[in-house]
């Protein structure tokens, strides 16, 4: 990569951490959607696992003090189970398919019925999300839109969501950078000067919107935090159709 677009991407990832930082999501959502478009899929996952560990786990060290460490374990079983399955499968989707999952996940879990409405505190909810989670995570490089959804859920104050919800991604992202980096065929390396970009700029975005997060009312982060969700979801499902559809009519005219 050039020094500019290096560059660019280091102020692309100060922003999305900040987002991240803010309200505990949609900051890694809109980032993978950026390095799909431009670089191959293994290595934007690669890339943005180290971008979010760093962001994640930087956040949960300012938040620690809120973490809910029941709902990490129980998690964390989940995410163990998708691994090994996936270790298996090694499949590696198409970027229009990874978006349009991305789109389509938090729409999914909102139309669940009342009774199966997310709860952080459920070990067997916990169990299951964790799953189907490491599973989107490992197809898309992000389970973002679901956990969040999940999280939202919960009881939990705007504090423990962001903590909580950090420390889980830490793992999630972790065994991401170990499939793509590792497990498949494919498997991608990373220049070592972007990574450090990405860890610097992570962190740097993290601590910038600490204080903001403090500032906020409970409404307001859980108003704002849907309304992102949305917004971001939506733009990934027409983005994936119309990428599927151009490639559709470009193997119809071959």
């Amino acid at each position: 990569m050039t020094p500019v677009l290096i560059a660019a991407l280091g102020l692309l990832m100060v922003a999305t951490a900040f987002l991240s930082g803010l309200f505990g999501m949609a900051g890694g959502l809109i980032l993978i959607g950026v390095l799909l478009a431009i670089m191959p899929l293994p290595a934007a996952m690669v890339l943005h696992a180290i971008t979010q560990m760093a962001s994640n786990g930087w956040r949960a060290v300012l938040w620690r003090k809120h973490i809910r460490w029941r709902p990490v374990a129980v998690y964390l079983v989940g995410c163990a189970l998708a691994l090994g399955l996936w270790s298996l499968l090694r499949y590696v989707p198409d970027t229009p398919v990874a978006l349009l999952l991305l789109g389509v996940t938090p729409f999914m879990a909102r139309l669940m019925p009342a009774g199966l409405k997310p709860d952080p505190d459920s070990l067997w909810q916990g169990a299951i999300y964790g799953t189907i989670c490491m599973g989107l995570m490992l197809m898309t490089g992000v389970s973002g839109p679901l956990l969040d959804t999940f999280f939202l859920g919960a009881r939990f104050d705007r504090r423990s969501i962001v903590a909580t919800k950090a420390t889980c991604q830490v793992a999630s992202h972790l065994t991401k950078l170990i499939y793509f980096g590792g497990i498949i065929d494919q498997a991608a390396s990373l220049d070592p000067v972007l990574a450090l970009v990405a860890v610097a700029a992570s962190m740097l975005g993290t601590t910038l919107a600490r204080r903001l997060l403090e500032a906020m009312s409970e409404q307001q982060f859980r108003t704002w935090a849907n309304r992102i969700i949305t917004a971001v979801a939506s733009y990934y499902i027409l983005y994936g159709g119309w990428l599927l559809l151009l490639a559709q009519n470009s193997a119809a005219a071959e």
